[in-house]
């Protein structure tokens, strides 16, 4: 009788150490998990910085395009397709 206890105690045990290592929500399946996590985040570290690079990169360029216009309108006289240029003499 102790020796069916002790193997169906012993058979338990390797079932829930089964389930513990291999089966659904293991630590397997944990330590997969939390890599995947640690790989994303990089990731998005990654993506965060290019796209700030890349805002101002835009900002940079759009003054860049203002500051072109002005010094076209101020030194040779620029002007815009819809716009009406009116000279004054003194």
């Amino acid at each position: 009788m102790q020796r069916v206890v002790i193997s169906v105690l012993t058979i338990t045990f390797l079932l829930l150490q089964s389930q513990l290592w291999f089966g659904e929500g293991s630590i397997t399946e944990l330590l997969y998990t939390r890599e995947q996590i640690e790989r994303q985040q990089n990731e998005n570290e990654r993506l965060y910085r290019r796209n700030r690079l890349l805002a101002a990169e835009v900002v940079e360029l759009q003054n860049g395009l203002e500051i072109v216009e002005e010094q076209a309108r101020l030194d040779l006289g620029m002007v815009r397709k819809d716009e009406t240029f009116y000279l004054i003499y003194d």
